[in-house]
């Protein structure tokens, strides 16, 4: 009888946690100390996992390190189609700005639509976040240009940056909530702002407990990439973002589940079991790559 086999679409979160979907839309809720545990098909090749609910009519193969999955050619058809390029000005479903921390240093300010809630944030790994304001798209990207122009809050963290400083949080919700209510009061004490935007007063919403971050350990490294014939197998113990600590055998190991689409992969067994290449964070973590 052949392995059951099955493809990842990525990690989602909701309000009630965070959960792997699979081709056909089938989802897996993770829980805290559920055992992870998938191999990688021994001939098996990544793929590009297409765009827009369409598959790639090339099926190009996509390297093993890329989180994106997609080739040029999706990868391109994927942007053009979303908020974030700008390409969607008539969209006419209400936007919310905020203001997201991931650790000392690194705030940035984005958008998300309403009918989201906190899912963005979420699944950017912000440990902690506060609304700024609600209004129309074009009326969002503009307070998002005014808070980058006026106070230098960037629009993007690498995440390798949110990564390497998770294990280094303040221990304290107030001290992790300081930066984001220190922007908000002067971000909303800036002139221009767009007049359909209506302003929301600061209420930090702290996530630590929603990954389980002061639960988990620190990690001691990561997985680089998936290989033919890997195999992980491991007790989940915290996620954020899209990665997923594992408890395994040498330790709590980050896995990024962007990683994982393209790849054909199958149950196993084992309980805990790291075949696939690791970066050791070592003394001091200094990112993923």
């Amino acid at each position: 009888m052949a392995a059951q086999m099955w493809t990842c679409t990525g990690l989602r979160w909701s309000p009630e946690g965070p959960a792997l979907v699979w081709s056909g839309g089938r989802r897996s809720a993770l829980t805290w100390g559920k055992r992870i545990a998938f191999g990688v098909l021994d001939a098996g090749t990544r793929r590009c996992v297409g765009a827009r609910g369409h598959a790639c009519p090339t099926r190009t193969p996509v390297p093993a390190r890329g989180t994106g999955a997609r080739c040029e050619e999706c990868a391109r058809l994927d942007r053009a189609h979303s908020v974030a390029a700008d390409t969607i000005a008539d969209d006419p479903r209400p936007y919310r700005v905020y203001l997201a921390w991931f650790g000392p240093g690194l705030v940035k300010v984005g958008i998300t639509g309403v009918e989201r809630g906190s899912a963005r944030l979420l699944e950017q790994g912000a440990v902690c976040f506060s609304w700024l304001g609600t209004g129309p798209l074009m009326a969002a990207r503009r307070t998002e240009e005014l808070l980058r122009a006026a106070l230098g809050v960037p629009d993007r963290i690498p995440y390798a940056e949110k990564r390497a400083v998770r294990a280094s949080l303040p221990a304290g919700p107030e001290e992790r909530a300081a930066e984001v209510r220190e922007l908000h009061a002067r971000a909303v004490d800036l002139g221009n702002w767009p007049g359909s935007l209506e302003r929301e007063t600061c209420q930090v919403t702290d996530h630590m407990a929603d990954f389980n971050l002061p639960h988990a350990g620190p990690a001691t490294g990561a997985v680089t990439e998936l290989v033919p014939g890997g195999r992980v197998a491991g007790e989940l113990v915290a996620a954020a973002g899209p990665d997923l600590h594992l408890a395994g055998p040498a330790g709590v190991l980050v896995l990024d589940t962007r990683l994982l689409p393209g790849w054909e992969l199958t149950p196993i067994q084992a309980e805990r079991e790291i075949t696939v290449p690791v970066k050791d964070f070592g003394a001091r973590q200094d990112g993923l790559f």
